[in-house]
């Protein structure tokens, strides 16, 4: 049977992110996002619903989530669902605890007519040049050395 963990979210973070490192040095940080719901029932009265959701990044998107969001700011995540348990340490009793572990983040304008965050995906991989004075998909190569083949394998 196929099995599938992955969450889609988009909200506004609840505080600013917190920041700690690993003691191997790795990034992590902790953000939480608010979920607004909106819908109208059956008496034709809208309703309106948040869900809170606590999110983990880790590596080079923590650091990019510090420096760039704060309380009130928009953002995606794709991530997975994640079951964290512990032992309470006043009562003893297990707890446990579902969260999301972001794989991706991308920001959001800032609803005041802010940039979005950095000019780079939050992966580490530059963004993909985008230039207007030539076609997407063109060679970097001058137009004098472009050979056409006449026999194409496909």
């Amino acid at each position: 049977m196929a099995n599938l963990n992955k969450v889609l979210l988009l909200g506004n973070l609840t505080r600013d992110p917190e920041l700690r490192y690993t003691p191997k040095g790795t990034a992590v940080a902790d953000i939480a996002l608010a979920i607004n719901r909106v819908w109208t029932n059956e008496q034709n009265q809208k309703q309106e619903e948040t869900t809170y959701v606590d999110i983990t990044l880790w590596g080079r998107q923590a650091e990019l989530a510090q420096q760039y969001l704060t309380k009130g700011r928009g953002c995606f995540i794709e991530g997975r669902l994640q079951m964290d348990t512990w032992e309470d340490k006043a009562t003893g009793q297990k707890r446990s605890k579902l969260k999301v572990v972001a794989e991706n983040l991308q920001f959001l304008p800032d609803g005041k007519g802010g940039p979005a965050g950095p000019q780079q995906p939050s992966g580490g991989r530059p963004a993909p040049a985008q230039s207007s004075g030539s076609p997407q998909g063109g060679s970097a190569a001058p137009h004098t050395d472009f050979h056409e083949e006449d026999d194409i394998p496909f």
